[in-house]
């Protein structure tokens, strides 16, 4: 969806599904039930166009148990921060 605040900008929000991607494998092969798939579908999100990567908070990440790739230096507005990124997820909008 996109709304507009004023002649000048625009913000665009939309709905994310994510999945936890072992879940997803177990399930096609059999070993666990659909019932078990850890997903969580986050509404009216603000969409940054220009973003490489997408920030969740702490508790989604728990939730869904994402395994810790490697911890990483990136730079934000206010200098350089540690992060820890994460890997093994399923991100759809849209149907895609």
């Amino acid at each position: 969806m996109i709304s507009t605040n004023n002649k000048n900008m625009c913000k665009v929000t939309t709905s994310i599904n994510i999945t936890n991607q072992i879940d997803l494998t177990l399930a096609e092969r059999g070993f666990i039930p659909e019932e078990q798939i850890r997903s969580i579908t986050l509404n009216d999100m603000l969409v940054d166009t220009g973003a490489t990567r997408l920030c969740l908070p702490k508790n989604i990440i728990l939730e869904l148990e994402l395994p810790l790739q490697r911890k990483a230096d990136v730079k934000i507005a206010t200098g350089v921060e540690k992060v820890r990124l994460f890997k093994m997820l399923n991100l759809s909008t849209e149907g895609r």
